[in-house]
């Protein structure tokens, strides 16, 4: 019977299999071979006088890069720094090392890994998945030791005994960026980009970026993505994306991104990967994926093309225990150096979480909706704060009112009386039978258009908005703007467009149903018709274009479904706050004027609960504009009626004259209507400081 291993020796194994998969060759002293690999791992080698043993001595390439401290499992790893680094400067005189003291030290028990890096400006120790390839070290070190001027990074002696500082490694060169070109982009974009830069300069490596849906995060994570490549050297980037879709939609707007300091436009500078399969193109400096691919790839199993384009929200509720990532050395730690997740909010959860963890990596995440475990997951570094109405203020984004619809069946339910026939339908294969009632049938709100569809409550609802949009809704128009319709899924999708074409009178191009079930053409082309062509006028989906999706001239959203979510509400909101050029909206609505606000139809009392962190900014919708600024004359300060008075500046801000907007700057010293609504919205800010809500002039 093979007696059991003491903790050290169980922990000495599990890291002898780590340097294995990451392609080192671990030594005896005895029987070292310094030729036997790149990186070669040597166990038990004795340092100089005072500074015993070395757990593991690493070579590269012939010569010392650094040390491993190995202790047994449970051994907290923050108190073993200080006996690393006596081994780092104990390599005994006339050994080939690349620095001196060597650059590189691990503490390990085999579970948990910290790494600490000499190149970096201010050398920290962090949490590793694993250990780092030998010929990844070697790239860093020969940059280190190449003889350029230097002016930031680590400090040391060179083995010919010359000290060098070193601008070496990634987050040492994040100290020296250029200046941010600012052209094109909006305030609270640069205000993002100087926040983050200046967060990973610090080397936090986590950050959270908040900015209201619309905003344009992705543009914003462009331009720092660009920057972080060309002049950090971020050797590539991970660009996590919820949804297939998202990522085919990400990967035409890092195409089409000019950059503002060269000719050229970044798909045309640096190779961007949208993975579509298990295969990571090396040479691509960003790659693209759902975070479903990569926790399949990390795994080596093949995702199916429809797990890709489903959203992977929430499916980490069905695993009690998520099912483990193991060290994969296809996919070194080290193959990215920044992952950007989008829709961060739902994506940081225990299955999905350890994608996130698994590489070495800053971890930067975008959303318009943080919840609790967002900034506790993000270590609460919040780099950018930018909310729905601060965006209205600033043209960047539209405000919305609300249309409620009412049905008595959606307000109470119903019943249906003993005797009366009922036609039931297969759930799967939509097949109806006829039945009698035995008894009589009751239902409530919730059960309607999943166990229970009541179509004339549908065809009540939709013949309501179609009588009420050109006269309450939208008033004046003759053509029905670009609605978007949620639906419980994908059976109820199914009867409303049937029903829009039927009350509207119109023909199949008219109405379109957008899910993952669709068929005869790609969603995606769908999606692209419903963004720039005149058909469909609506469109009708459960989710797949609840998040992220960019439809600027979309106008009403309609709700005929309830959401439990705060945070995908505010997401499907979202969908309509885009601003449009009016020429560009015209194309698509040709009686248009131009966005100035979007309309949310709400057929079920969804903005009713308290489900949205943001509110309709003009809650005085029946008060006159002269009123309300009469009343703030008399002393009236009230966030109701400021609020309404942003909402109503920002509105007309779009639509009035350019010379009656002029006489208006005049009038106010200068401040244009924009700028008026952005200080009132930042004086209604608890937050605000006095300093960000100057005096109205």
């Amino acid at each position: 019977m093979t007696p059991p291993r003491e903790p050290e020796q169980e922990a000495r194994s599990e890291i002898d299999e780590l340097l294995g998969l990451a392609g080192w060759s671990v030594q005896n002293v005895a029987d070292t071979n310094l030729r036997a690999a790149r990186g070669v791992a040597i166990r038990e080698f004795p340092l100089k006088r005072g500074h015993g043993f070395a757990d593991y001595l690493l070579y590269i390439d012939g010569r010392a890069a650094g040390v491993i401290e190995a202790k047994k499992r449970g051994v907290t790893l923050s108190g073993v720094e200080i006996q690393a680094e006596r081994y780092a400067a104990g390599l005994p005189d006339g050994l080939p090392s690349w620095l001196q003291p060597l650059p590189f030290a691990y503490q390990s028990t085999g579970v948990e890994t910290r790494f600490t890096s000499r190149l970096d400006p201010q050398p920290r120790a962090r949490n590793v998945f694993a250990f780092h390839r030998p010929e990844t070290m070697a790239q860093w070190l020969d940059a280190a030791v190449a003889n350029q001027p230097a002016s930031i990074g680590g400090s040391g002696v060179r083995a010919d005994g010359t000290s060098f500082v070193a601008p070496t490694s990634f987050r040492a060169r994040l100290h020296a960026m250029p200046p941010l070109v600012e052209t094109g982009l909006w305030p609270a974009q640069i205000t993002a980009i100087h926040n983050l830069e200046h967060s990973l300069a610090e080397v936090r490596p986590r950050a959270l970026i908040q900015m209201a849906t619309g905003s344009g995060k992705t543009f914003t994570a462009i331009s720092a993505i660009y920057r972080l490549i060309k002049f950090a050297g971020a050797r590539r980037v991970l660009f996590l994306v919820d949804r297939g879709n998202l990522g085919r939609q990400t990967k035409k707007e890092f195409d089409a991104y000019a950059s503002p300091y060269v000719n050229f436009k970044f798909g045309e500078e640096f190779i961007v990967q949208h993975l579509t399969s298990n295969t990571l193109d090396r040479t691509a400096r960003v790659a693209i994926c759902t975070i479903q691919r990569m926790y399949a790839m990390l795994r080596g199993r093949e995702l199916s093309p429809d797990d890709d384009e489903a959203s992977g929200a929430g499916m980490d509720s069905l695993f009690k225990d998520a099912p483990p990532i193991d060290y994969n050395p296809a996919f070194p730690i080290e193959t990215f150096d920044v992952i950007v997740t989008d829709e961060a909010h739902r994506s940081i959860y225990n299955l999905w979480r350890q994608v996130l963890e698994y590489f070495d990596a800053h971890l930067i995440g975008l959303t318009a909706t943080p919840s609790k475990q967002t900034f506790g997951f993000f270590n609460r570094n919040l780099v950018m704060e930018y909310g729905q109405e601060q965006a209205v203020a600033d043209r960047v984004n539209v405000n919305y009112d609300v249309y409620r619809i009412r049905t008595a069946i959606g307000e109470q339910g119903g019943k249906v009386e003993s005797g009366y026939y009922l036609d039931k339908r297969d759930k799967i294969t939509r097949k109806i039978r006829w039945e009698q009632l035995d008894e009589e049938f009751a239902y409530d709100p919730n059960q309607l258009d999943r166990d229970v569809v009541a179509v004339d409550q549908i065809r009540t609802i939709i013949r309501t908005f179609r009588d009420r949009l050109p006269t309450e809704i939208f008033p004046d128009r003759t053509e029905v703007p670009k609605t978007l319709i949620f639906a419980k899924d994908d059976s109820h999708a199914e009867d409303i467009v049937r029903i829009v074409r039927e009350e509207f009178a119109k023909g199949n191009e008219f109405a379109q149903k957008i899910t993952y079930r669709t068929t005869g053409q790609k969603p995606e082309d769908l999606i692209s018709a419903f963004r720039n062509s005149y058909n469909p006028r609506i469109a009708v989906t459960v989710d797949m274009i609840a998040t992220g999706t960019d439809i600027k001239p979309l106008e009403i959203v309609m709700f005929m479904r309830a959401v439990k979510s705060r945070s995908f509400f505010e997401q499907m909101k979202g969908r309509g706050v885009r601003v449009i050029k009016p020429e560009d909206l015209q194309a698509v609505t040709p009686d248009a004027r131009a966005k100035d606000h979007f309309v949310i139809v709400d057929c079920v009392g969804v903005c009713e609960q308290d489900k949205t962190d943001s509110r309709p900014m003009d809650q005085k919708k029946s008060v006159p504009l002269d009123k309300l600024l009469q009343a703030v004359a008399l002393g009236n300060t009230e966030p109701e009626v400021l609020s309404s008075i942003a909402a109503r500046f920002a509105r007309l801000d779009k639509t009035l004259p350019a010379a009656d907007l002029q006489r208006i700057t005049d009038a106010a010293g200068g401040l244009s209507l924009c700028d008026l609504a952005r200080r009132l919205v930042t004086a209604l800010d608890p937050d605000a400081t006095p300093e960000q809500a100057p005096p109205l002039p």
